[in-house]
């Protein structure tokens, strides 16, 4: 007969597989959907992430199980993994973007496999690496934007605009200020 605690390591590493997302980041995912109750994040789960029933409840039972022992990650370690090895020196940019979006009001991180979801009523912004030389904002708007920095995007993509970050100091007043428009409009 098989161990079941070898059955379910495999079960997780194979929801990994399904969803192109390490476990921290599906744990990460989980805490941010706000679902608290197992029947809830097994139903989010399988909305969300096509998952099936066992794979979600494995899941749902893993993330609750880590909770209730306190070694749940926090969403400090999904931003670790988007942010890891060469990628490390664009992760200041992230927390002077959030540092800034703090002061505005509440508003959710939810992390994505290579990137942020920045999120109010609805998402707002997306932030992450592009490259290992800079990182990209994504702003959803619907106003119109004049910008050489802040470029439109193709028609049905996740954000109608997105600027290129290199550094802090690309984080100006143009950028804020169309950010602070997106957060509003989000809200």
């Amino acid at each position: 007969m098989a161990d079941p605690d070898q059955a379910r390591a495999t079960q997780l590493r194979n929801i990994e597989e399904k969803t192109g997302k390490q476990l921290s980041v599906l744990r990460a995912e989980i805490a941010a959907s706000g679902n608290v109750k197992h029947g809830e994040i097994r139903a989010w789960l399988i909305s969300t992430m096509g998952l099936t029933y066992g794979d979600a409840n494995a899941l749902a039972h893993a993330a609750k199980a880590e909770v209730a022992t306190g070694a749940a990650p926090s969403a400090d370690a999904a931003l670790d993994e988007i942010y890891a090895g060469k990628k490390g020196h664009l992760r200041p940019i992230h927390d002077a973007i959030v540092s800034q979006i703090e002061a505005w009001g509440e508003f959710e991180i939810a992390p994505k496999k290579g990137y942020v979801a920045l999120r109010r009523k609805k998402q707002f912004a997306m932030l992450g690496p592009k490259t290992l030389d800079r990182a990209e904002l994504g702003i959803n708007l619907k106003d119109d934007v004049s910008s050489e920095r802040i470029v439109a995007q193709k028609p049905g993509g996740m954000c109608q605009y997105a600027v290129a970050l290199s550094g802090v100091d690309d984080i100006d007043g143009e950028v804020l200020a169309i950010l602070r428009r997106a957060f509003d409009a989000a809200g």
